[in-house]
């Protein structure tokens, strides 16, 4: 255990996350007086008056995990007992000028190479060397100009800038290395002044999801979202989710299929797991293993949908079983008799308003929503048909462009996620009712 200090370090501190984020979650403990964030880290250093301040800020978040947005954040005394201005330097120089950047682009929702990055960084000066890398922290690239007046111009201008509108903004460091070391001229890597090195081999790419960017300037020039290779409902996303994707969403991944482990096999059907998955994308086919029946193969529209499901729903609860959500190392299930059919569902929630489902997408919460419920459904109807699962705390019954809707809110997520799986598409009074997930708090 490191020695209690007044200086507290966060980790998993992502780029959706404000500094006043972070300032509410220890103000309760006492005055901060200093706050570094280490964006290329994802980390953040801050400093409270004293160390009693700190001390009872961790001892309480040592038995009440700290969450911002929906991301748990990971909280310890720093090595540190006072905190300087250099300490801002950990990944660099920081602010101390030099010709090397370190630049971290957030919300990428579209594929970026070495052309792209030349695009926008070498209108501020020549650009000698340039390197690109995934990291924790997200996509990085180190660029090198010729001179030291160069990067400096070039922070100066881009630092918080987005590349495209509404997303993948700059975040620009300088960099604490003395020259790039290059080794091939590809999309990943370059030597402008070096035009002769090899392109090294095909299909050893570091941005795995991303294929060949090549068409990207001719799309983009049309004013059409770009998106990834694989998706074609990329323009969805971009109006969902603003330009940015949530947060722990790379938006790189292409494998379709998702293996769920630890389901309830007495209780769980295929029908019921395309009532949960559905939610983050459309379903192709369902597979439950004969030889695990605790296990089940769904394949999603495409890799973008399947890693909203794992994201979203690795470790909910189902039946009183705590889901194992993953990639599985099938590229699609193939169909047979064992395999039941969704791609041609009108169940669907994605063949259209895919910008709105997106836009819902989130882990299971204690509240669902209800549509398309019958113009004269009453509360207690709703209540009867689903008490079965659980404690209903609160309903409330509403009307929208003419439509009746309801929420409906149990006493906990588990059973908000079994009324979902069972009643979605299941009949009230004789309307197909459709049930969602809320991001509601509270009635």
């Amino acid at each position: 255990m490191t020695e209690p200090s007044k200086v507290i370090h966060v980790r998993n501190v992502g780029h959706e996350i404000a500094e006043n984020d972070l300032l509410q979650l220890f103000q309760p403990f006492g005055v901060i007086t200093k706050l570094v964030m280490l964006r290329a880290k994802n980390q953040a250093l801050i400093q409270m008056q004293d160390v009693p301040s700190a001390v009872n800020a961790l001892q309480f978040y040592a038995g009440v995990q700290p969450s911002i947005r929906g991301r748990n954040v990971y909280v310890q005394f720093s090595s540190h007992q006072e905190l300087t201005t250099m300490d801002q330097n950990t990944q660099g120089r920081g602010d101390e000028p030099n010709r090397i950047l370190l630049v971290t682009i957030h919300h990428m929702l579209y594929p970026i190479t070495v052309d792209v990055l030349h695009q926008v960084f070498s209108p501020h000066g020549f650009v000698e060397k340039m390197v690109t890398f995934q990291k924790s922290a997200g996509f990085q690239a180190l660029i090198q100009y010729q001179s030291r007046q160069s990067a400096v111009a070039a922070r100066t201008t881009l630092q918080g800038r987005n590349i495209y509108d509404g997303c993948c903004q700059l975040d620009i460091q300088f960099s604490n290395l003395d020259e790039l070391q290059v080794n091939y001229n590809n999309e990943r890597s370059r030597d402008f002044t070096n035009p002769n090195l090899p392109t090294e081999q095909k299909g050893r790419s570091s941005q795995p999801g991303y294929g060949d960017a090549g068409g990207m300037y001719a799309l983009q020039a049309t004013g059409r979202a770009v998106g990834f290779p694989q998706m074609a409902n990329a323009a969805a996303i971009a109006a969902a989710f603003g330009g940015g994707l949530p947060p722990g969403i790379s938006g790189t991944n292409e494998r379709c299929t998702v293996l769920v482990s630890n389901l309830n096999p007495d209780r769980v059907d295929e029908d019921k797991l395309f009532n949960l998955f559905s939610i983050y994308g459309n379903i192709v086919r369902i597979k439950l293993l004969r030889n695990k029946p605790d296990h089940a193969l769904i394949q999603m529209g495409d890799g973008f949908q399947a890693e909203l499901a794992v994201h979203f729903l690795k470790g909910a609860m189902l039946f009183g079983k705590r889901l194992e959500v993953n990639f599985s190392k099938h590229p699609n299930i193939t169909q047979g008799a064992e395999t039941h059919e969704y791609i041609n569902s009108n169940l669907n929630r994605f063949n259209r308003n895919a910008a709105k489902n997106y836009r819902y997408c989130c882990s299971p919460t204690k509240m669902i929503h209800l549509s398309t419920l019958p113009q004269e459904v009453t509360e207690e109807e709703i209540v009867s048909h689903l008490e079965e699962h659980g404690t209903i705390v609160n309903t409330k019954l509403f009307e929208m462009n003419g439509k009746k809707q309801a929420l409906v809110l149990f006493e906990t997520e588990e059973q908000a996620t079994e009324a979902l799986v069972c009643k979605h598409a299941t009949s009230l009074a004789g309307s197909i009712i459709r049930i969602s997930i809320s991001q509601l708090q509270a009635i």
